[in-house]
Order: C-alpha cells, then sequence, then structure tokens
C-alpha cells in the first residue's frame, strides 16, 4: 500500500499493524464453554457468568470488553533509502569539495547513505514486528489468566467450563 496516495501517515500505519496483531490474538481468544451441571436456567448462567466476569476482572486487571492497548510505545521508525541517500549526499558534497570534486563526492555519498539508510529502515522495521508480536503475547498472556479465573468461578457455582 502507498501511503502518499491513501494519505495515511507513519504512525497511522504503525496503529494498524498493531490493531490487525491485537485482532488475530483475539481470534485466538474465544470464550470457553460453559455448561450448567446443576440444572441451573438460562437466567442464572448469565447472571452467574456476569458475577464470574467481574470477579475475574479484579482479580487479573484485565477487561477482555476493552479494546486492547499498548503496554509501550512502538519503536521509531528510522532510515529510508531517500533520505538517506539526501543526507549521504550533502555530506559526500562537502568532503568532494575538500578534496576537490564536489559532484563526485555527493555521488559516492548518496549511494552509501542510501544503502545505510536501506539498512536502517530494515532494522526498524524489524524492531517494529518484535514490538507488534510483543505485545500480542502479553495480550494473550492476560486473556488466559482471565479466562483461569473466570472458569474457577463459573466450576465454583456448579457450571462445567470447556
Amino acid at each position: 500500500m502507498n501511503r502518499k496516495k491513501c494519505g495515511m501517515g507513519h504512525r497511522a500505519m504503525i496503529v494498524l499493524l498493531a490493531a490487525a496483531t491485537f485482532s488475530a490474538g483475539l481470534a485466538h481468544a474465544a470464550d470457553p464453554y460453559v455448561y450448567p451441571a446443576k440444572g441451573q436456567s438460562q437466567d442464572q448462567t448469565e447472571k452467574d457468568k456476569y458475577s464470574c466476569y467481574t470477579w475475574a476482572k479484579k482479580q487479573t486487571g484485565f477487561d477482555p470488553m476493552q479494546q486492547p492497548t499498548a503496554s509501550s510505545p512502538p519503536p521509531q521508525q528510522k532510515g529510508g533509502v531517500v533520505r538517506g541517500a539526501a543526507g549521504g549526499a550533502a555530506v559526500g558534497a562537502i568532503g568532494g569539495a575538500i578534496a576537490g570534486n564536489a559532484g563526485k563526492g555527493a555521488a559516492i555519498g548518496a549511494a552509501t547513505g542510501g544503502v545505510i539508510g536501506g539498512v536502517r529502515r530494515n532494522k526498524s522495521t524489524k524492531e517494529q514486528e518484535q514490538w507488534s508480536q510483543q505485545q500480542a503475547a502479553e495480550y494473550d498472556q492476560k486473556r488466559n489468566e482471565y479466562n483461569r479465573a473466570w472458569g474457577a468461578c463459573l466450576e465454583g457455582k456448579g457450571y462445567t467450563v470447556k
């Protein structure tokens, strides 16, 4: 997707990536099945589920009804081929001017800066992917803790939870 064409900035792309990662984590965190093992009515089952939701939320500090939030800000995007090339050209031009050939120095600096900028961008992209994976793993862990507490509460009230 070309960010310039759709008017989407760098921060918006990070937010979309994080949201997609969290959404993938939500798909894995399906609610368990609850069976009223002692013949509880549907109305009683819903009351007990809500009671256990409130208790599990208090015990774990996690609310599955809330939109996931990041525990830390995403890493800053760094580098870029064009940005690196421009910086390299400027430095190369100055170095070339001192040596007597500003044009050649600028060309060498642009090429070198472009390569360095590309490497920085690649590293930065990997850092952002790792951050997204870490956020999803933290969400999954908290959701699993909540599910365990919720299930324990319901089992204590006479339900089978799977």
